[in-house]
């Protein structure tokens, strides 16, 4: 883990949008190490796109973006991100490979030519052991339920020895009992020190479980700690409606 106490990520004044339908304006954040951002709004509010910009996979129009200290869209060190995208579970269903395979891949962008060596292995092993999958490594992962091959991508970004877990509404379509699991396990992975960005649209799982948050529509409603959201009126804002706030116990 990182032992900067730089943010690691900074997002200064930007604007985006796609062609002449603007998404975000002057928005600025930064998000610190060991943080557990969860980033929360409508539809269209502009979160997702707001995550791919601090990672570098877009550009903004206006104002600037950094990513570990560099400009985030020129950041090359890919290791030190895992990163589980929308509808990731489904686009794995047709890799016919193991759970060890697939953890395996997060050794790739630090490995050098030839054999996985001894820390390599141990890494993986280690991975899957931290989130309670080292029991399925011989399992194809088009054969795991949705909750357990979650598991599988962040082993999979455990393996490679990332700083920062970005994760883009991971728990759609898994059940609620796996989902409980999975954020207990969000939880511990940021208590080792983990830095973990998070868009979720049960804003009950957000207040519930991470440090910090986020609340856009466009313009950036509020960040700052999740007990103090309820005394705004930025769910108004950013819903247009009474939005009420159910905490899950943990």
């Amino acid at each position: 883990m990182t032992g900067s106490t730089e943010p690691i990520i900074s997002v200064d004044g930007v604007t985006f949008g796609y062609g002449d339908r603007p998404v975000l304006e002057a928005v600025s954040i930064d998000v610190e190490p060991g943080a557990y951002l969860g980033l929360i709004g409508p539809n269209g509010s502009g979160k997702s796109t707001l995550l791919d910009l601090m990672l570098g996979l877009r550009r903004p129009d206006d104002g600037t973006v950094t990513l570990f200290g560099e400009p985030a869209h020129a950041f090359e060190a890919g290791e030190r991100i895992g990163y589980v995208a929308q509808d990731a579970t489904k686009a794995v269903g047709d890799m016919p490979v193991t759970v060890r395979e697939a953890v395996k891949m997060g050794r790739y962008p630090r490995r050098l030519v030839g054999r996985f060596s001894t820390e390599d292995r141990r890494a993986i092993r280690e991975a899957m052991e931290q989130v309670g999958i080292a029991d399925l490594a011989s399992r194809r992962v088009d054969r795991l339920s949705g909750g357990q091959r979650q598991r599988v991508f962040i082993a999979r970004a455990l393996a490679s020895g990332a700083d920062l877990l970005a994760l883009d509404e991971p728990t759609v379509g898994i059940d609620a009992e796996s989902r409980e699991a999975f954020y207990e396990l969000l939880c511990g992975l940021n208590a080792t020190g983990l830095t973990i960005i998070l868009i979720e649209h049960d804003i009950g799982v957000v207040t519930t479980y991470a440090t910090d948050i986020a609340c856009l529509n466009g313009q950036l409603c509020f960040h700052g700690d999740p007990n103090e959201l309820v005394e705004t009126d930025a769910l108004t804002r950013a819903y247009g409606t009474d939005q009420y706030v159910i905490h899950h116990d943990h």
